[in-house]
């Protein structure tokens, strides 16, 4: 039969044994050392009592005038009781310098032999040693009476071992009586404070409190989400590496015990962090990312906080933009292919009636018309992801009514775009300028009609077919992409926020394209500009380095 395996103590428990032995032994040891030293004490007390009495009594006169009567136990012995009642000690014997008592407490034994040694005395010295003698063991003081430059007698004051013990003992019942009362209170403070120990630890020992850990770094450091804790004064508790990086702060910045007003966010993103209401799948810009922000606030225990989740969705967002273009580019193709159905009828609806030369005329001017744009861009633009994507807008473009052109000083060679320059990137960046600009030429108030005067509005409206330039050129040192439209133009005041928040004119959950674009070029080291069209629209410049690539600010 197995035994069932023991659970080891808990590390609150471990740790109330370790402080109860260790108190019971610091109260032990200072019992002993209070006993060993007060019965010192004790002792030392007592013969400074009987030596200060014996020498006294040496020094009497009267003791002196005694000793050179004939009978000197008669005026002696009375005096003798009388010091020793006074002063507490057990006998004081007045003797001759033959050890001949002339008293002592029992007056049975005056005239007797003392018993101690006398020797040191008899040569004019005052000692003390503890002997036994009729009244039992004690500590006693000899000391000699001397008249003139003569000893005639000596004087042994002393006090019983007995009495000396019993005031050791007395002390010694207080002393207990402390350091019971020590221990009593050690042990309940130990209790107490352990107790709480116990719940915030909930009942683990030491192993699984250092295995918990471990499992806790490692899942800091293995999550893909950021993840961020805010104490009650939205300090930085803790932050893993993946919320590091969608926030932008380098490894090497410390960032615990920061406030998050310190860490330069966008100030939307530091609101929604800052807020005490949860928040759930918002949306929210950083420098170069998009981030999704989930925040919960923590109640209970001393103090309050925010648990912080953050999801990267750079990535999903150019996804989007660029399944949307594929969906466009689907659109507009099917729609080409009924178009070119239509022609093909008409062409052989002519042939059938015999009119050739018209159906000839007729199939020449629709090939040439497509083929216009498709040789300028080939011809201009040998960047082949590039010269797709603009082929693919101007269909799109074309579908809306709107005429996508491609600027006269427009070149790219074949290879002059290095491979560190993300062709996803390109696409970001050029395909959601187009989509803006194709947006506010076929829409007639565009990006920021509401920001635009009446008159710039009708110029716009009035100036024939909506139109989008796009100019793409690469010198060796910068790729220039510019896209400019005919629609009414973005008022000043807007021009900060339509970078910043991801503006946009079509109602909530739109407007992130902008911001994409701005975020791609601040990933390859460019800049964004914004300024008004010779058309009367919006005009967006993107400049990128081609060489040595450093990272600049982002203007608008």
């Amino acid at each position: 039969m197995r035994l069932p395996r023991t659970r080891p103590r808990s590390l609150a428990g471990q740790l109330f044994a370790m402080q109860v032995v260790l108190i019971a032994a610091v109260v032990a040891g200072c019992a002993v050392f209070a006993y060993v030293s007060g019965s010192a004490q004790a002792e030392q007390t007592a013969t400074r009592q009987v030596r200060a009495a014996a020498v006294a009594v040496a020094d009497s006169p009267s003791v002196r005038e005694a000793i050179g009567t004939p009978d000197p136990s008669a005026v002696l012995q009375p005096y003798a009781e009388q010091v020793r009642r006074d002063t507490g000690i057990a006998f004081v014997t007045i003797m001759d310098t033959e050890r001949r008592r002339w008293t002592h407490p029992d007056a049975s034994l005056i005239g007797e032999t003392f018993l101690g040694h006398t020797e040191e005395a008899l040569r004019g010295e005052t000692f003390t040693e503890t002997y036994t003698g009729t009244l039992g063991p004690s500590i006693r003081v000899v000391t000699p009476v001397r008249d003139g430059d003569r000893i005639i007698g000596l004087v042994s004051a002393g006090i019983t071992v007995d009495r000396v013990s019993s005031q050791v003992r007395e002390q010694l019942g207080a002393l207990a009586l402390a350091a019971g009362g020590a221990l009593a209170l050690g042990g309940i403070g130990t209790y107490v404070i352990n107790a709480r120990l116990r719940r915030h630890t909930h009942g683990m020992n030491a192993a699984e409190l250092s295995r918990l850990h471990d499992y806790h770094q490692a899942t800091l450091h293995a999550v893909r989400e950021g993840l961020l804790m805010l104490d009650g004064q939205r300090r930085i508790a803790l932050i893993n590496d993946a919320g590091r990086e969608l926030l932008g702060i380098a490894p090497e910045t410390e960032a615990l015990g920061r406030t998050v007003d310190e860490l330069a966010l966008p100030a939307p993103l530091t609101g929604a962090l800052l807020a005490s209401e949860a928040r759930v799948d918002e949306l929210h810009l950083t420098a170069e990312r998009v981030v999704v922000v989930n925040t919960r606030p923590v109640v209970g225990g001393e103090r309050r906080g925010t648990v912080v989740t953050l999801r990267d969705h750079t990535e999903l967002q150019a996804l989007t933009g660029e399944l949307d273009s594929e969906r466009g580019f689907t659109q507009a193709l099917r729609s080409q292919a009924h178009e070119a159905a239509n022609r093909l009828h008409t062409v052989v609806s002519l042939i059938e009636l015999g009119r050739v030369e018209e159906a000839v005329e007729f199939a020449t001017a629709e090939l040439e018309l497509a083929q216009v744009l498709t040789d300028r861009v080939v011809g201009a633009v040998e960047e082949p992801v590039l010269a797709a994507l603009l082929l693919g807008k101007a269909a799109q473009a074309n579908e809306r009514g709107v005429e996508l052109e491609l600027a006269e000083d427009s070149l790219i060679d074949d290879g002059a775009l290095p491979a560190s320059l993300a062709q996803r990137d390109l696409v970001t960046i050029l395909g959601n300028l187009i989509d803006n600009a194709v947006d506010a030429a076929s829409e007639g108030d565009g990006h920021g009609a509401a920001g635009a005067a009446p008159a710039q509005r009708t110029a716009a409206q009035g100036a024939g077919r909506a139109r989008v330039t796009v100019t793409a050129l690469a010198d060796g040192r910068e790729l220039l992409l510019r896209v400019s439209d005919t629609g009414a133009g973005i008022g000043p005041e807007e021009a900060d926020e339509v970078f910043r928040r991801g503006w946009s004119t079509h109602g909530a959950g739109r407007g992130l394209g902008l911001a994409l674009v701005r975020q791609a070029a601040h990933r390859n080291g460019g800049s964004v500009e914004l300024d008004r069209a010779p058309e009367g629209g919006a005009r967006f410049t993107v400049r990128l380095p081609l060489g040595d690539r450093t990272a600049t600010e982002v203007t608008a």
